[in-house]
């Protein structure tokens, strides 16, 4: 029970490595408070849709699973674009990561997925006590991943710069095409 509690979550925090490392190109200073804040609201947000999704998969399945890929989409794409714009900008503004509203935006686009698998454990009327082991390795390797990724994302940025943020922006697009095709 407890590997696959653990295959599910690293399967599931994949791409908020991939968006957290993305965002940080722009850091110059990584500090383990803020960055451990921003961990643990990915975690958070990422358990706990996990867990709406198994408490309410039979009120949600119908629509979840129509508009989540355009959501994800939707949200991944602003972030790149934003990212992509920016990186042409002769001022180079500092992006405050740490911004409530930008960590909001990852987290809710790195987690519909996680709400998803939550629904579909729903429907397999899978027990409280799997879900509350897979809620807390969902928990615990998003916020391990996010920290990982911001401190690559940070030492990649400030060695490439400009560069390194355009790919961050265009890997952010790039993802968010993925979850329409």
């Amino acid at each position: 029970m407890i590997w696959k509690a653990c295959i599910l979550a690293i399967s599931l925090c994949m791409d908020c490595f991939a968006v957290s490392t993305c965002s940080s190109v722009t850091l110059r200073v990584v500090r383990l408070r803020k960055t451990l804040r921003i961990g643990l609201i990915f975690g958070i947000v990422q358990a706990a849709l996990f867990l709406v999704g198994w408490a309410f998969g039979s009120l949600l399945v119908g629509l979840v699973s129509q508009i989540a890929r355009w959501i994800a989409f939707i949200l991944l794409a602003g972030v790149g674009a934003n990212m992509i714009r920016e990186a042409f900008e002769k001022e180079q503004e500092v992006r405050n990561l740490n911004g409530i509203r930008n960590v909001a935006i990852g987290a809710v686009a790195t987690s519909i997925d996680a709400l998803i698998v939550g629904i579909s454990m729903s429907m397999e009327m899978t027990p409280g006590n799997v879900i509350a082991a897979d809620a807390s390795a969902i928990f615990v390797f998003t916020v391990l991943s996010v920290l990982g990724g911001i401190s690559a994302g940070s030492a990649i940025g400030s060695r490439y710069g400009r560069p390194a943020e355009f790919i961050g922006g265009a890997t952010l697009v790039a993802i968010a095409l993925l979850q329409v095709i």
